[in-house]
């Protein structure tokens, strides 16, 4: 028998707060927030593709390290499985009698961290790498996409928080691996058939 942490008891308050306060908002903004919690996550795949196609054209070196997000990314979504598994905290739309936004998740589905958000911060903070730009654009999003979570009653606000401590820090420390990698490793690369990938024929 699997006993779940019960997350109520660290801000079942607040995350109370934000739900009632869903319930009473317009309609229109309900839906938009629900939308981006369920889809929002495409953004940021095109956010990679992006830093990817203009990567190419300032060398081997810029173009491997935006090829590097999305397995950055995947490295976070991992571990912030893992510590699900370990954790084993209840949906908060499980354990609370409040009608949610978005279909609360069956059981054995745990909240903590928050995959979205991990995934998000994640694609932020590794898109930092790439460029300045796409990278405050990425955390603006990855902003939302963590309230959104909250919003539509999925997650507690801790799991949010905790998924972009993992997702970020996860993402920063191989990006920083990749930094340190040999100069002569994208040069080589880009001489076999990855050469598309990194170069403008």
């Amino acid at each position: 028998m699997i006993v779940a942490f019960g997350g109520a008891s660290v801000d079942g308050p607040l995350y109370r707060d934000v739900v009632d306060l869903a319930h009473r908002s317009p309609g229109w903004l309900d839906d938009t927030v629900a939308v981006w919690s369920a889809y929002g996550l495409a953004v940021f795949g095109l956010l990679m593709a992006v830093g990817w196609w203009r990567a190419r054209r300032a060398g081997a070196t810029a173009a491997l390290t935006a090829l590097a997000v999305p397995v950055a990314v995947l490295l976070a979504f991992g571990v912030d499985a893992v510590v699900k598994l370990l954790v084993h905290e209840n949906r908060p739309c499980r354990g609370l009698a409040f009608r949610t936004l978005e279909a609360c998740p069956g059981p054995g589905d745990w909240a903590f961290p928050s995959n979205h958000t991990a995934i998000a911060t994640a694609s932020a903070v590794a898109l930092f790498f790439v460029s300045r730009r796409l990278g405050v654009i990425a955390s603006v999003a990855a902003l939302a996409m963590g309230a959104s979570r909250v919003w539509v009653g999925v997650h507690y606000p801790h799991d949010v928080v905790a998924g972009a401590l993992v997702g970020g820090l996860v993402a920063f420390a191989a990006m920083s691996a990749l930094r340190r990698l040999p100069a002569e490793v994208p040069r080589r690369l880009s001489a076999t058939w990855l050469r598309p990938l990194l170069l403008v024929s």
